[in-house]
This record gives C-alpha cells, structure tokens and sequence, in this order.
C-alpha cells in the first residue's frame, strides 16, 4: 500500500497490469526474450565485421543468462576469429562459454576445435577434442585436419587410424585432410593402401581428394603415378593444376611443368612462382626473369615466395639494377619486413658487389634471424671482406653450421689457411658437428699447407661423420691427398667412391700429372672416356699436363685438337699456356711462337710466359729477349717478369743488361715479393717468408733442417 501511494498513477498502473495475458508477466520468460534481443544485436554486429566490438557486448551480457540465440552467436563469432587467425579473441569466446555455463553441442564444439586448429594451438584443439561429450566424422576431421595443417603429421596419421577403430568411417573430407600428413612423411606404402580405401568408397572422383593424392605421390617422389592420377581427374581445380606444375618444376622437369603451365585455364600466383622457382633451381636465371616480367604483364599479385624465388636469378646473373627494381616492389607490396624476403635481398645486394647496400639493409631490418646473419658474413666473404665477416661472426649471439662453414672458407679463399684450420678445430670443441659442406671448405686448406697430417684427421672426422660417401667430399679428399703428395691415398679414396662425378675423374688425372704419373694419367682419362663422363675444361687441363710432363707433343696435338672437335670444348688460355709449354719443352721453340700467333684470342702473360720459360731452358737468348718484351708489356708490375729477363741477360753473359734490368726495376719501383713457404713439423704446420728471422722457431727448424 506504500509503494502505491508513491506511485501517482497506480490505478492505471494496476488496471494495465490486471489485464496483461499470463503469456507476458512470467519474469523468466521476461529475461529470456530480454537476453535474446543481446545476442541478436552481437550478431548483428559481427556479421558486420566488427570482431572487437562483438566481444565487448558479449560479455556485457549476464552470465546467467542463456539464450536459445546463444548457439548461433558464439558460432558466428568464433567463425570471425577462424577467418582471421586470431587465437586470444577465439579464448575469450570459450571463457564466455565456460562461464555462462553453456553447454556446447557437436557442432559448436567442432568449431572450438577449428578454431584453435586454426589459431596454431593444435594442443588446446585436441584438449576440446577430448572432451566433447559426443564427437562424430566432422569433429574427428577438424582434429585430423588441425594436425596436419600444423605440421603434426604423425599425430594426424595416428587420430585417423583412431578414429576408425572408434568405429567412424572416414569421409572424402577426412580423406582429404589426412593424406598430407602421408605426403609428408612421405610414407608411400601407407598412402597406396590408403589410395586403394579411397577406390572401394568411391570418393576418387572427388576433386579435393585427388587433388591431395596427386599432391602426395609428387612428395613421395613418384610424378608418374601422380601423372597418371592427374590426367584421369574428370575434373580439376586450380589446385591440381598448381600441385602438379609445382612437383615438376621442384623435380628439375622444367620443360614438363611448361607444358602443363601453358595448358592452365587460369593461372595464379602458386602457378607464376612455380615456374620462377623452377628456372631459378635448374640455373636457367634468364627464363626465371622473363616469367616474373610476364607475371607482372598478368597483374598476378606476388608474395614472399615470388621474391624468394627471383631475387636468387638477379643474383646470379649480377643485375644489380633489376635487384633494386624489384627491392623497389617489395617495399611497395610490404614484404620489405619478411625474414625470408630480407635475406634474399641481401644475398643478392652481396652477389651483385654491392656489399655497401647489403650492409645497410641488414642495418635496417628490425628483426634479424640466423639466416640473415649467415648471408651478410657470406656476402662479406664473397667479396673479399673477411675481416669484416670476422667481425660479424664474432657478435653472433648462436652461432650453425652455415655460419662456421662461411668463416673457414672465407679464410681459405684468402689464403689464410692456418687460420681456417685453427677455425674449424674451434668449431669442433664448441660442440657444432661438420657437415659435408664444412669439409669440403677445411679439405683445400689442408691441400694448400700440404699437410698431409691435418687432411688425414680431418679424413678420420669424415668417416666418423658418414660423409665418406658424398661425392662433394670424395673429390675434396682427392684433391687433398694428391697435392699433399700422397697420391696413393688418393687413388685409395677414388677407387671407394660408390659414384663419381667428373671432378672426381679430373682431381686424380691432375694429381697424376702434377706428380709426374703421366702414363696413368693418360690411363684414367681413357677409363673416364669409358665410363662415360663426359670430360671439361680443366679435365683437359689436366690431360696436356700429362702430356707435358711425358713429352708426348703430338698426343697433346690430338687431345687439344678433340677439344673442340669431338666435345665442342672452346679451348680458354689456360689450355694455350699449356700447348705452348708442351711444344716448349720439347725444344720446337719456332713451332710454339707459330701457334702463339694464330691463337684466336689474344694471348696473355702466361702464354708468353710458358714459351719465356723454354727460351731460358734452351738457351734461346734471341727469342727470350723479344718474348720477355712482350710479357712486360702485358704485366708491367710484376717483378718476377723482370728477373726472368735479368737471368736471360746473365746467361748470355750481358752483364750491362742485367744492369739495365735492374736499374728500370728501381725507377719503376718494381719490387719483388718475398716467398712464403709452410713447413709441417711434428704434425705442426709453421709459415715462413724469405728473409724473415723473427719467428722463435725459425732457429730451431733449421737445426732440424
């Protein structure tokens, strides 16, 4: 009666109220339609794209209150979140689910699992997964499918064969969300039987199930059963076109996934990339440039893939201005952050000489992975930089293999070769294990030192480390082995080689030819000719090196003639030296000026050189003289021209010339660089220059000595 009296229009107030339906005064009821009203507001509002905005009103909502619109919402929602990928809104949605005490049907619980799937947390997936109350084939795909999707591909191929035994039979879904798992794992004879189930329900003709059988027999390496399945397809895609132009062009079949390109009704940037990638891998840089120029003509949109593939082709060719263009496009497209996409472009920059842009790109770059340290200290190498490569090595918080195996060969490649020794010893005591690459980096160190022992222990850590049988170090070990003078363990490591390739075959003729083993020399390069290698350059090297040494001048007249006859081989100047010194050594100094003269490309100091060298030899003063002219004109600077035509001068007895000679050296300011040598004692390997007696134990050698 108070409240009434509070209330001045409690008559109307009790009139309205006496004459509502029963239907409209029950208070529950009241709420329910209240709290259905919300939720259909949240979904209004996601629907409209507005994810953040969604989520504050949801959980304005009280939660109490559960709506029979409250399914559909939270399935509206976490659907938003499975398109964007966004994992901490996607656990907000199933907070809110816990605490209004909604309990998920099979169909929303599946979408938690997508979502999470999704959202890379395939472990919160399975947690859902486990337990839903009831799970059907849809819910057992979105797991099998989250699994495979974040490279859990045993986890996958076990809740398949889980969810059989539980009694589901698979779907072409799940048929189709599995069988990358298996293509991964590159487990053939699992995915043949799988193949076969797939047969006997029926589901082959389904696009999306063929379309990853013909993915998974290019991934276990048969592109002939993928073939055969993709040309029986009564339909494909876009994908099945992509997944077999891509196993082509990564299989090194480039011509192949042209063909089937050219036969694409419609091409994307999968079909574009593929191509680039393939002509980039095959070294065929040139093509890999056109197809990225008709990319463009086709306004295809690139990603990070495209640039990865094209900018290693600007590389290699040293197109440092296409590399700028297209530094220009990943800028314009926002890739200029990708990790991928960064160390691309500094390799690049680094190939191209341009070390300066490349350090200033690594200086930029806000986020730097292992790999972008290795390519800058690789890059550094390349060009000469091994200081500064050493600086850089040397503020690398973790350092891989990659990044050693750059700083030995830099060092090699200088011509520091202790110290590329002593950096691969170090390597070894931080725990890092060499891989083929490092030993065929220290092997050409221990061959410059000619230390036989070095090479046999890092011999010793190739066997240990079962590299014994890749070619790549076979060939390092011949090479080591022979200019350490050991050709017979040489001649050990090649007979072992369960294949060979042709530097195998030219690292024993050469050492056999260094060492003076003509005959065998010779000998191999028939068993090569036999076995069918087809020989190069420097195997020709080698092979009028043989002939050089045995005197055999009309042999060297057929091998350098077969050059360019039979193998269509341009001889270089390098393999002219060689015939002059052949025909040099053999005394027909007339003969080997003659061949000087008609050579096609102008020949270099070395060339004059050789037939300088013979003129010493045989006492040709006349010719010696005109021939050291003609070398001084071509090297000016180099001192050891000078004291060649100095001894010339002194054999004759020209005293008065060799004055001269010595005279035009000192206004020219010529100056003769001291030699070095490096001696191996007590398994320790000492450098020495001429004339310097400064090393503690340069006293002590030469009481060895």
């Amino acid at each position: 009666m108070p409240l009434l009296l509070l209330n001045p229009n409690k008559k109307r107030l009790a009139f309205s109220f006496n004459r509502l339906p029963h239907a409209m005064v029950d208070p529950l009821e009241s709420a329910n339609n209240a709290c259905n009203g919300v939720y259909q507001e949240v979904t209004a509002v996601c629907k409209q794209g507005q994810l953040k905005k969604a989520l504050q009103m949801l959980f304005l909502i009280n939660h109490h209150a559960i709506s029979s619109d409250s399914s559909y919402t939270y399935s509206l929602i976490l659907q938003a979140c499975i398109d964007r990928r966004t994992l901490p809104e996607g656990k907000l949605v199933h907070a809110h689910i816990i605490l209004t005490g909604f309990e998920p049907d099979i169909f929303l619980g599946t979408k938690l699992v997508v979502m999470y799937a999704k959202a890379r947390s395939p472990a919160d997936a399975r947690r859902v997964h486990e337990e839903l109350p009831e799970r059907n084939v849809v819910s057992w795909t979105a797991m099998i499918a989250g699994y495979a999707q974040n490279g859990y591909f045993e986890d996958a191929v076990e809740l398949f064969y889980q969810m059989q035994e539980s009694g589901f039979d698979p779907n072409q879904f799940t048929y189709a969300s599995v069988l990358p798992a298996f293509a991964n794992l590159a487990a053939l004879e699992e995915g043949m039987k799988i193949h076969q189930d797939i047969v006997r329900f029926g589901f082959q003709s389904n696009v999306f199930v063929s379309t990853a059988l013909v993915d998974m027999y290019i991934k276990c390496e048969r592109l002939e059963y993928a073939r055969e399945l993709f040309d029986k397809m009564s339909e494909r895609n876009l994908v099945s076109w992509n997944s077999m132009v891509v196993g082509y062009a990564q299989s090194g079949y480039v011509s192949d996934a042209l063909e089937l390109f050219q036969l694409m009704p419609e091409r994307d940037v999968v079909s574009w990339t593929a191509m680039i990638a393939g002509y980039t891998q095959s070294g065929d840089y040139g093509k890999a440039m056109k197809f990225f120029r008709g990319m463009q003509l086709d306004r295809v949109k690139v990603n990070s893939d495209t640039y990865t593939s094209i900018l290693p082709a600007c590389a290699n060719l040293e197109v440092l201005n296409m590399g700028r263009e297209i530094h220009a496009n990943v800028i314009r497209n926002g890739f200029q952050f990708n990790l991928f996409v960064g160390s691309a472009l500094l390799d690049m920059y680094a190939k191209c000489g341009s070390i300066e842009e490349a350090q200033k790109l690594f200086a930029q770059m806000p986020e730097r992975s292992l790999v972008s340290w290795n390519t800058l200290i690789a890059g550094y190498v390349q060009n000469g930089h091994v200081d500064k490569a050493l600086e850089l090595f040397e503020k690398m918080d973790t350092r891989n293999v990659i990044s050693w195996t750059a700083m030995i060969a830099g060092y090699s490649q200088d011509g520091q070769y202790d110290k590329a020794l002593k950096l691969f010893g170090h390597m070894q005591l931080t725990g890092v294990k060499p891989d083929s690459d490092v030993f065929s980096c220290v092997l050409p160190a221990c061959a410059n030192l000619a230390s036989l022992h070095a090479g046999k222990e890092v011999h010793e850590d190739i066997i240990r480390g079962g590299f014994h049988s890749n070619v790549f170090v076979g060939n390092s070990l011949i090479d080591m082995y022979a200019k350490c003078g050991s050709i017979e363990d040489a001649c050990r490591v090649f007979d072992k080689m369960p294949a060979r390739d042709v530097i195998s075959w030219t690292a024993l003729i050469v050492g056999y030819a260094t060492h003076g083993y003509g005959k065998e020399a010779l000998e191999l390069f028939q068993q090569m000719q036999w076995s069918g290698t087809k020989p190069d350059q420097a195997t020709f090297l080698g092979v009028l090196s043989a002939c050089c040494h045995t005197g055999l001048v009309a042999e060297g007249q057929q091998y350098f003639d077969s050059m360019s006859h039979t193998y269509h081989i341009r001889p270089g100047l390098e393999h002219y030296s060689c015939m002059v010194d052949i025909l040099g050594r053999a005394g027909l100094l007339d003969e080997a000026e003659e061949f000087i003269h008609k050579m096609p490309i102008k020949p270099n100091a070395a060339v004059w050189g050789s037939l300088l060298g013979a003129c010493i030899a045989h006492m040709n003063i006349g010719l010696g003289e005109y021939v050291a002219e003609q070398v001084l004109k071509l090297e000016p600077e180099n001192a050891a021209h000078y004291v060649v035509l100095s001894n010339i001068y002194a054999a004759a007895g020209r005293w008065s010339d060799v004055e001269k000679v010595r005279k035009m050296m000192k206004e020219r300011r010529i100056k003769r660089r001291p030699g070095c040598s490096w001696v191996e004692v007590n398994n320790k390997v000492y450098a020495f220059v001429i004339g310097d007696s400064s090393k503690p134990e340069t006293h002590d050698l030469f009481m060895v000595a």
